[in-house]
């Protein structure tokens, strides 16, 4: 038998997912149920513990396979990305109508009515799908009987052109491990984040992008040689070029998203003993 990336592969040696019976080893194997996430945002960790390690986050109307649920800690695997691990059950529901629309803001907020006046039930990230009903006037009604704002909402097979640009509008954002909203987010949540907006595929953590996203780029070729949208991978952490003289990247020196010249970025990053592993470039 291989070996299998744990990171999204739904295996432990108790349990595993019923199609991987024959290729890993486990005491019992699941088919799994598909569930939706319902909160905003649900924390994705590597042990079923509140102070457990962030991993990654799912948004509201992805769907996961749940595979055991038990102690208020459902067992998964995210259906967007494949990640695996353990979220709060109370985030999750049995799967309603599809998807229809998705928040194009930062943060959205949905209203009980027709009236921005009144207390907001949540408030919605960025990249949070939601099915729609109809429409009212400048809002958005959901089949759960939710308002949101229209203009901050657009048809889930709409995709976004400049995924840097859709990275830009992060700046500022806190740094967190695991992150993907404006609350924070880490270097791979952002490129994850921006990319998906724009219809392209992409795996969650930084050395499964690098190898799976892009063409190499000549390795010897000047600075000047770069260009917008290019990826700069070091071993652990992922910035996007926005033009030859600048990257755009979530990092822990700023603890935020933050825009950098790429002579210091790499000067800096270099200090620590790192130096950029590959560049890749999407077309």
């Amino acid at each position: 038998m291989g070996a299998f990336d744990p990171r999204i592969t739904p295996a432990r040696p108790d349990l595993a997912a019923k199609h991987l019976e024959g290729k890993v080893t486990a005491a019992h194997f699941s088919v799994g149920e598909v569930r939706e996430i319902v909160e905003p945002q649900a924390p994705v960790r590597r042990e079923p513990r509140a102070d457990a390690a962030l991993d990654t986050e799912a948004l509201k109307g992805e769907r996961v396979t749940v595979y055991e649920t038990e102690e208020g800690w459902a067992w998964g695997q995210l259906s967007d990305d494949g990640y695996v691990g353990y979220l709060p059950a109370s985030a999750l529901a049995p799967t309603g109508a599809a998807a229809t629309h998705k928040v194009t803001a930062l943060r959205t907020l949905m209203f009980p009515g027709p009236d921005i006046k009144l207390p907001p039930l949540e408030a919605l990230p960025f990249g949070a799908r939601v099915a729609v009903a109809r429409m009212d006037g400048p809002f958005a009604v959901t089949v759960a009987g939710g308002y949101l704002p229209a203009r901050q909402l657009c048809p889930v097979d709409t995709h976004e052109s400049d995924f840097v640009a859709v990275a830009e509008r992060f700046v500022g954002a806190a740094y967190l491990w695991g992150g993907k909203t404006l609350l924070g987010l880490d270097c791979s949540g952002l490129l994850q984040v921006a990319l998906t907006a724009c219809g392209i595929a992409c795996p969650r953590d930084s050395d499964m992008q690098e190898a799976a996203l892009g063409k190499p780029f000549a390795p010897n070729a000047e600075l000047s040689d770069l260009r917008r949208g290019d990826l700069v991978f070091w071993k652990g952490h992922v910035a996007m070029l926005r033009d030859p003289a600048t990257l755009i990247h979530a990092n822990a020196f700023h603890m935020a998203v933050a825009i950098e010249p790429v002579k210091e970025a790499l000067a800096r990053i270099a200090a620590t003993g790192s130096q950029p592993a590959t560049v890749k470039r999407l077309a």
